[in-house]
């Protein structure tokens, strides 16, 4: 059974999304968010190594539906042939422990991303914690997708849906 938790088709999806790039720590990559009227998202920028940066993210608000039962989620993605990484978190804070895999997306092509819930690691700032309780999807209260591992330059990545199966 899949349930769809983010259908990126109207507008309004993306409401309570929002950009956060390496400019909090001093970088100077730069992001946005905007809605194709083909209808879906696409999350584009530049990444720049400068200052010690090297990421940008796209983040949810908090999630209005919570996955249930779910084992995997699937990204239906169109990309540049760069690695991005889709992170969970269980907690309401922006700050703290973030469960994340790694996924590539094909350039130009619609794509569908299956990651595997017990493949999402623990991670705190991009670094793997050991010894932390596997994911609960149940519990996860936001999403995002990050850009960084030093891919500077251009990059997009288009989203129709964000959902999870069983």
């Amino acid at each position: 059974m899949t349930q769809v938790l983010i259908n990126f088709e109207q507008p309004d999806s993306l409401t309570d999304w929002t950009t956060v790039d390496d400019v909090v720590m001093g970088g100077v990559s730069s992001s946005r968010v905007r809605h194709d009227p083909e209808g879906f998202a696409v999350f584009e920028g530049t990444l720049s190594l400068e200052n010690n940066g090297g990421f940008c993210a796209l983040r949810s608000g908090t999630l209005t539906q919570r996955p249930l039962g779910a084992d995997s989620f699937l990204l239906d993605v169109r990309g540049d042939g760069k690695r991005y990484k889709f992170n969970v978190r269980t907690e309401g804070g922006v700050e703290g422990l973030t469960y994340q895999a790694s996924f590539d997306a094909p350039a130009g092509v619609w794509t569908q991303v299956r990651l595997k819930v017990s493949d999402l690691m623990p991670t705190f700032r991009g670094r793997e914690v050991r010894g932390m309780d596997p994911l609960d999807a149940f519990r996860i209260s936001h999403m995002s997708v990050i850009i960084s591992d030093r891919q500077e330059g251009a990059f997009s990545l288009a989203l129709r849906s964000l959902s999870c199966c069983a």
